[in-house]
């Protein structure tokens, strides 16, 4: 069964916030090499790295309508805020505009989870 209308055009402002996400952190590793992050902490590195795998994963299990997708972006999206507002607050090098945008997002994603989850369940 189709997803409504509604629901897809979450689904797909799903995949694009998370696609822009992906290309990011590519357009980080391709430009800035291995060690794109220096400066910052180790696990916050580490963490931005892992976003190459973690956002485009999200995307395909989103476009899936695997509830798995919706598990993984919110928590994503929780941690990925959290991290950079604590790095921004305590070591700086973050623009307003891509934190606020970034929150924004953040807030979309939980906002629409529950909605999202629920029609995933329905058969296709």
């Amino acid at each position: 069964m189709a997803l409504p209308l509604r629901f897809r055009v979450i689904q797909l402002l799903w995949a694009a916030g998370f696609l822009v996400g992906t290309t990011t952190h590519i357009a980080d590793l391709v430009t800035g090499g291995p060690d794109v992050y220096a400066g910052y902490p180790e696990g916050a590195r580490l963490f931005w790295v892992a976003l190459t795998v973690l956002d485009p994963l999200t995307v395909v299990l989103v476009l899936l309508r695997k509830r798995a997708g919706i598990a993984l972006g919110a928590a994503v999206m929780i941690a990925d805020v959290s991290v950079n507002l604590t790095v921004a607050a305590t070591i700086g090098g973050f623009g307003a505009f891509g934190l606020v945008n970034q929150t924004v997002f953040c807030v979309f994603v939980l906002a629409t989870a529950y909605p999202l989850w629920r029609v995933f369940a329905m058969p296709r």
